[in-house]
């Protein structure tokens, strides 16, 4: 019987390309593919594949929350990740969500079989680049008296090497007003009134 997949993905010739990859091999049958997770839940519910292939940022709502939502049901069926994210936040977000695997799309057409087989096979498949830094951000000390988000301390550590805002928000793929509300989130937790002051504090006390 054929190994059913369900793939999510917005990106009309990406998610034919990837339907089409996977259709090379026998062993897969593509259930479904559709182009949001509005109705993810619901979908997963009814077409039940053994196994998801879900993009990250989607209109309407990103694949992260439709992890959470497809959890939320009870539904252990193994999810792989497909995304150009290779940042800590996006990266720990869709683990705890309930994420089996973190494959980047620049590796989809030398790892993904590899990384379906693995999954399948009760692994957590990882980009070398996710898996080093998964590995990096577990063994690095946690220091962190002020209470900061693993987004504030990384818009920090961007603020201390001199990145402007406009920078930062292209860095981490949001805009310069979230950057402003996490930079003014930032002062307050640090107890300081600006920029300077801010980067000061997370040199002298090592926070970044």
């Amino acid at each position: 019987m054929a190994i059913t997949v369900l793939l999510y993905e917005d990106n009309t010739m990406l998610r034919e390309s990837i339907s089409s990859m996977i259709r090379l091999d026998p062993r897969f049958l593509v259930s479904a593919a559709f182009d949001n997770v509005l109705h993810a839940e619901n979908q997963v519910a009814e077409i039940n594949p053994n196994i998801i292939l879900m993009d990250i940022d989607m209109p309407g709502r990103n694949g992260i929350e439709a992890v959470t939502r497809i959890r939320a049901t009870g539904s252990t069926t193994p999810i792989l990740m497909l995304t150009v994210f290779d940042d800590t936040q996006h990266v720990f977000d869709a683990l705890r969500a309930g994420a089996s695997g973190y494959l980047l799309k620049k590796h989809l057409s030398s790892k993904l079989f590899e990384a379906i087989d693995e999954v399948l096979t009760g692994g957590a498949p990882m980009s070398p680049t996710i898996a080093f830094m998964v590995i990096a951000a577990l063994q690095k000390p946690v220091a962190n008296p002020y209470q900061l988000t693993p987004r504030e301390n990384e818009i920090l550590a961007s603020l201390a090497k001199g990145n402007s805002y406009k920078l930062i928000a292209s860095e981490f793929f949001v805009t310069v007003d979230t950057v402003r509300a996490h930079i003014k989130k930032i002062y307050e937790k640090l107890h300081v009134h600006s920029q300077t002051e801010a980067v000061s504090k997370a040199i002298k006390e090592r926070l970044v």
